[in-house]
């Protein structure tokens, strides 16, 4: 019966969500925690709906909460280091992108976010590396690459940025364009 339950309000919860009604469907999930508390999927769907409705705390106390119940699971602690760095607490942020790395090393969002928050703190050494890693995992995503080339200008190292805007000029002219106006520096025409 009280997988029936659970199943139940699963469905609901669904349905809810598909005509954008979240805080009802925050409600089914809060009753599916009653029949399955430590289950992974409501206290991920719990943090996400509280994150969506604006309580970035709430979803921070239920991500911390995951990250004790589910301690091996990168996704919770990539999550809680994403939220703690919303609301600005870089150096929590830290340690749970690290931990998220600790469980799946090739996670480049982790990769990602940790560097963002090493940048925010001005380690740009650390911040490279970590970049750096991002790059290797989503070669051809342009968000580590435009993180990469705003580092180098800032560690003072134009000619490493200007190689990264005429690399991503072969694959995302857009945000070569955007790193050229934004740092002054330009890649020769034919490039």
């Amino acid at each position: 019966m009280r997988r029936l339950n659970y199943l139940f309000l699963k469905l609901q919860a669904i349905s809810l969500l598909v005509f954008g009604r979240k805080r009802a469907a925050l409600e089914r999930f809060d009753a599916m925690r009653l029949l399955a508390p430590s289950n992974r999927y409501v206290m991920a769907s719990r943090a996400h709906l509280l994150g969506e409705l604006g309580d970035k705390h709430g979803a921070i106390d239920v991500l911390q909460e995951i990250t004790r119940v589910h301690p091996h699971e990168s996704a919770g602690w990539f999550n809680l280091g994403y939220m703690l760095d919303d609301i600005g607490r870089h150096d929590e942020a830290e340690p749970a992108f690290l931990r998220a790395l600790d469980a799946e090393p090739k996670m480049d969002r982790a990769w990602y976010g940790l560097a963002l928050v090493l940048i925010r703190q001005r380690r740009f050494d650390e911040a490279v590396e970590a970049l750096k890693k991002n790059t290797e995992l989503q070669p051809m995503s342009p968000f580590g690459w435009y993180q990469l080339a705003r580092v180098h200008v800032d560690r003072q190292q134009p000619d490493e940025a200007v190689k990264i805007i005429r690399h991503l000029n072969g694959f995302e002219p857009k945000v070569a364009a955007q790193l050229e106006r934004e740092t002054g520096l330009r890649i020769a025409q034919g490039s």
